[in-house]
């Protein structure tokens, strides 16, 4: 079945690159209606933006989505990972600010409070998207692929110049639980360069090394009490990758492969997928296809611990 929160949750916090404050609250939403947001700041016009891969104004750096009065919200991804880890279908969000609070730069904070609230199954069976056929995408550095596969999985492989993070890589079933098991504690990461650059140009404001963001700087980390995992960079981008699907507006049945993709690509892959009939299939799930879903067999013993680092 569908689900939603039992009650509204609410996060506090600044935006990573904005360094705005913002309240967002999440409520219950019934189903059929999906993730919108809705920018309470803003006081006339279309305020309500829906959580699709069609309103993602591509950029490099975060997920911005877009409606078509030019109301905007961004860096929706970790949040829409946690709703996608924790089998969230159906949420409204209210925030009052151009910003997902960064929170401590991953998604486990959103994945506590929401497992804290409970989620309510809804009397509607869960539909998906099937891959049929592969699909890909690439630059000239990247690649992102989607496979058919009876289930979510995601690959993933990275290689940095930089010393403390070189080259990474991983690959998860998203069944039982596994999101919030092996990633969703996983920080948003960058190099040294890379935060003066973003700072010169007006982004990154709300950015604190070691607090919300792990900075690498040659050999050098500054990651706070320290790295949550040795491989704590690919697992952010592969906790990146799932909320960006997640804005396929349904679960997705497939094998993502990311190879040095980033938000933007992960969308170039979303629009070609649904550019071309054929490639996938919207299906409505029965109770062994469901339980193939992520956020299915969730257990909060399991959920990260508010501190955690490698030894």
């Amino acid at each position: 079945m569908q689900n939603t929160l039992k009650a509204p949750v609410t996060f506090e916090g600044i935006g990573l690159h904005s360094g705005k404050p913002a309240r967002m609250i999440v409520f219950p939403a019934p189903a059929q209606h999906g993730i919108t947001f809705r920018r309470s700041d803003i006081a006339l016009g279309d305020t309500v933006i829906p959580a699709r891969w069609d309103m993602v104004e591509r950029t490099a750096l975060c997920t911005k989505l877009v409606n078509a009065s030019g109301v905007s919200v961004s860096t929706v991804e970790h949040i829409m990972a946690a709703f996608a880890g924790c089998g969230v279908h159906n949420a409204r969000v209210e925030i009052d600010g151009p910003e997902v609070p960064i929170m401590d730069g991953s998604s486990a904070q959103f994945v506590r409070e929401i497992m804290a609230t409970g989620v309510q199954r809804l009397g509607a069976p869960v539909r998906a998207w099937q891959v049929l056929k592969p699909v890909r995408v690439e630059t000239r550095e990247a690649r992102a692929t989607l496979l058919p596969c009876d289930r979510l999985k995601i690959t993933f492989d990275i290689d940095f110049a930089e010393e403390g993070i070189g080259a990474q890589s991983r690959e998860l079933d998203l069944r039982n639980g596994a999101f919030a098991r092996e990633l969703c504690d996983s920080r948003t990461f960058c190099r040294r360069a890379d935060v003066e650059a973003m700072q010169a140009n007006g982004l990154a404001l709300g950015g604190i090394p070691g607090e919300n963001a792990v900075v690498f700087d040659g050999a050098v980390v500054h990651a706070g009490a320290g790295l949550r995992h040795a491989d704590e960079p690919v697992r952010h981008k592969m906790l990146d990758a799932l909320g960006d699907l997640a804005l396929a507006g349904l679960p997705i049945f497939g094998h993502y492969v990311g190879e040095k993709a980033g938000h933007s690509l992960t969308n170039t892959l979303l629009r070609a997928l649904f550019a071309e009939p054929g490639l996938v299939r919207e299906v409505t799930c029965d109770p062994i296809m469901t339980a193939r879903l992520p956020g299915q067999g969730l257990v909060w013993s399991e959920i990260p611990a508010q501190v955690r680092r490698v030894a």
